[in-house]
């Protein structure tokens, strides 16, 4: 398993997520709820200067708010985010030069703005501020008499998406001290502009829900921008503001249990929250997480750290610090929400190979402990009549060169499960080791018993009236080859078990990856000849042991086992459709397309493997009309599958997709698997 999520690591970097911790890639597929930052995740974050500017200032003219904007900023040096790129390039800039920056003081999450103190060619002191409306208005001297002048045209503007930046001044003093004593701060304007929401954004939410992962927006806007841009994201109307959030008061101590109680059905209920602040987020996530959601964080600050620690998931978006890459298990190196659920759907794929692998390991190491273990306690070779061999030992063994073979074989197979080609489930992973173990169970159980009828009945096979011979099967010399044959029957059981442990229906249902299906085929093929061939005479030490059978026998056992690996895989079918009745859990990965396309057959994969050897070109798995397969101008992973596990990506481009069975919920919930 950790060489399978080794490869998806790889894989991920490769969709630019970068792993930090590896076992992440299990939280990353059970990931049920997702908190994203809005500006530059949910937006492209490249403000647009709008031209209304509203101005509260008498003599202020729109020049003068940009100016005293660029002054809060480090305008000498390259600007740090997308809101000094905005005013930086609107403003003039060689006008500034003219004022001296004694000080600046960085925009903070906390304090929402930032703060320059400057000196212009007078020589006299004055501090300018940009920054968050409403705490910038609360420097204001005349903040009564404009207060509510500002938030109407503040709502207004939210109204229509439109985002605000304040700016304020204080009136020049001669003596800088005097600037740290109450000065009188002006209230001068506010700057318009618009962060306008990803083109592929909504398209990407849709298909986080469809895959059962809910998206909440976290941001620190006025609270009718967040309505503005769920709207736009289709992402529901229910926003919450930072007043109705928890508070945590550090000389409380620990964090109390009640969180989630209290709070939880809110947040819930929530789609996206504003005006908040980073402690705000860690009690999110908290509170989601008594709930029982595994939560992912987007963040980018030093302050997001805490919460990307605490979340189930931490995910450091593209240019975050280092601090909050050092807090993430994923970080992001591209742009936007879309690169996040690719993560989610490689996730989720690297998830189910490594629950195959259990079920597969599993299940053979049952058939392989359970066999030796009943055949040495309750199979006495040497009571059984008619055989002449005087060395018939009193209890049933296969020598040590036997599984020695089977595991070496056995061990190709299964490093080519971190290859198969699987298809993404449709909601959150997690680990139900009752049923996994259950499914191996009923697997290794049944080539448990086909292997002990078998070897009763070969056993029997020697004595007068037997229904080997009554059947007219081909004769069995002697123990040796008897030994050999359940060798045989048992590698080969083992090695179609795979088949039926890496798909939740009948193993038709879904294509195996190339790497696997020739690593299957050469296992077997090689067992059957190690069989057929395997010298015999004596004359290499241990080999005396087991002895060659005929192509004909081997032929019995190939058709014998085959039998029971079609019985196998319908009562695995059977069992897991009666864990689905009991439990209420779906473990059949392998659901339709909203159009009634299943997953990639057998049928396809011949149909590839037929255009691979024959240089027929590539087969494409929708079809016309009238059901004939048409090319796709798509490329195959590296296990030869179509991308997003059969999910149409040109369905998703234009936004046709299916619910998958994990439609969202009421006030923006997601339908869980529990």
């Amino acid at each position: 398993s950790v060489a399978t999520m080794a490869l998806g690591s790889r894989k991920l970097a490769e969709k630019k997520a970068i792993v930090t911790r590896l076992s992440s890639i299990e939280e990353v597929a059970g990931m049920d709820m997702l908190c994203s930052d809005k500006t530059g995740t949910l937006t492209l974050n490249k403000m647009v200067l709008q031209d209304e500017l509203p101005i509260f200032t008498a003599g202020v003219t729109r020049e003068d708010v940009l100016q005293y904007a660029a002054l809060a900023a480090k305008w000498l040096e390259p600007p740090k985010d997308a809101l000094d790129t905005l005013v930086l390039n609107a403003a003039d800039i060689s006008a500034c030069n003219a004022y001296e920056q004694i000080d600046y003081v960085p925009f903070d999450p906390r304090t929402k703005r930032t703060a320059s103190t400057l000196r212009d060619q007078a020589g006299s002191y004055f501090k300018a501020s940009k920054g968050a409306p409403h705490v910038v208005l609360a420097l204001a001297h005349d903040m009564n008499q404009i207060k509510d002048q500002v938030e109407e045209v503040i709502a207004r503007l939210a109204e229509r998406g439109v985002r605000s930046l304040a700016v304020a001044r204080t009136r020049p003093v001669a003596n800088v001290a005097e600037l740290d004593n109450a000065p009188v701060w002006e209230f001068m304007g506010i700057l318009t502009f618009l962060d306008p929401p990803r083109p592929d954004t909504a398209a990407t939410i849709k298909k986080a829900n469809q895959y059962g992962v809910g998206v909440k927006m976290i941001t620190g806007d006025h609270k009718a921008i967040a309505v503005d841009m769920c709207h736009q994201l289709n992402m529901g109307d229910k926003i919450q503001g930072c007043e109705g959030l928890p508070t945590y008061d550090p000389a409380a101590g620990a964090l109390p249990k009640t969180i989630g109680e209290e709070f939880g059905p809110m947040i819930e209920a929530a789609d996206g929250f504003a005006q908040v602040f980073p402690e705000h987020k860690f009690l999110i996530v908290e509170a989601l997480q008594q709930r029982g959601w595994m939560v992912g964080m987007t963040g980018d600050g030093v302050n997001d750290a805490p919460a990307l620690k605490k979340a189930g998931v931490g995910i450091a978006v593209s240019g975050a610090t280092d601090a909050a890459r050092a807090a993430s298990d994923i970080v992001l190196t591209d742009e936007g929400l879309g690169v996040l659920v690719d993560a989610i759907i490689i996730a989720r794929r690297i998830f189910q190979r490594m629950k195959n692998y259990v079920i597969y390991r599993v299940s053979c190491t049952i058939q392989l402990l359970l066999f030796f273990f009943i055949t040495v306690l309750c199979i006495h070779p040497d009571s059984y009549k008619g055989w002449d061999d005087e060395d018939v030992p009193p209890s049933f063994k296969l020598p040590v060169i036997a599984l020695v073979i089977i595991t070496i074989l056995n061990d190709g197979t299964i490093i080519s499960i971190a290859y198969d080609a699987v298809r993404p489930s449709a909601g959150p992973e997690k680990w139900r080791l009752p049923q996994v173990f259950a499914i191996a169970s009923v697997l290794g159980g049944v080539a448990t018993i086909s292997s002990i009828l078998l070897l009763v009945v070969m056993l029997d096979s020697q004595a007068e009236g037997s229904a080997w011979g009554a059947m007219g099967l081909p004769e069995i010399e002697n123990y040796s080859q008897l030994m050999m044959a359940i060798y045989l029957k048992i590698s080969i059981s083992d090695f179609l078990t795979v088949f039926a442990a890496r798909t939740r229906s009948n193993f038709l249902s879904r294509a195996p990856g190339t790497l696997l299906f020739f690593a299957a085929l050469v296992a077997t093929v090689a067992s059957t000849l190690i069989a057929v061939y395997w010298p015999s005479d004596g004359s290499e030490e241990g080999n005396e042991a087991m002895g060659a059978i005929s192509g004909s026998l081997a032929f019995v056992i190939w058709i014998y086992d085959i039998v029971f690996f079609l019985l196998q895989d319908a009562l695995k079918v059977g069992f897991i459709q009666a864990i689905n009745s009991y439990t209420g859990v779906n473990e059949d990965e392998n659901k339709m397309d909203e159009d009634g396309e299943p997953p990639e057959s057998i049928l396809y994969f011949a149909k590839k493997m037929k255009g691979k050897v024959f240089g027929e070109g590539p087969v494409g798995r929708r079809g016309d009309s009238k059901g004939h397969f048409a090319p796709l101008d798509t490329e195959e992973d590296d296990e030869g599958r179509l991308s997003d596990g059969g999910i149409d990506e040109r369905a998703f481009i234009t936004g046709d997709q299916g619910s998958l069975n994990a439609n969202p919920g009421k006030g923006g919930q997601v339908a869980r698997m529990v």
